[in-house]
């Protein structure tokens, strides 16, 4: 469900510094909800990286993806949503627990202190 092949223009969503490192943000993008997730790697504030995938659960059905914990499960990224705990890859947009309720994703990137995601 990637978007990155659509992504035509970028959005300028908020300051990097917005998002406390390791946490997320809900935009509203085209009309939809993105899930905006900052993550910073420990070295120094500098080194973060940016992802935005789907806001809406469909586990829960409820749009609260953007509050969910960031941690990794091996190799991968994710974010537990708050209801059910599901997982869902930050690259990807894949539900771990259940793969046919994965959500989609925008490609995201930090420039001049913004983040920016591709729409």
């Amino acid at each position: 469900m990637k978007r990155e092949n659509e992504a035509a223009s970028w959005t300028a969503i908020c300051g990097v510094e917005d998002i406390v490192p390791n946490t997320g943000v809900c935009a509203l993008l085209n009309g939809e909800q993105v899930a905006v997730f900052r993550l910073h790697d420990g070295r120094d504030g500098t080194d973060a990286r940016v992802f935005a995938i789907g806001n809406y659960d469909p586990n829960s059905e409820a749009s609260v993806l953007s509050r969910g914990l960031v941690g990794n499960l091996g190799e991968r990224i994710v974010v537990a949503s708050p209801i059910y705990k599901h997982h869902f890859d930050l690259q990807t947009g894949e539900c771990l627990e259940a793969p046919e309720n994965s959500v989609p994703t925008w490609p995201a990137r930090i420039e001049a202190g913004k983040v920016w995601v591709g729409a």
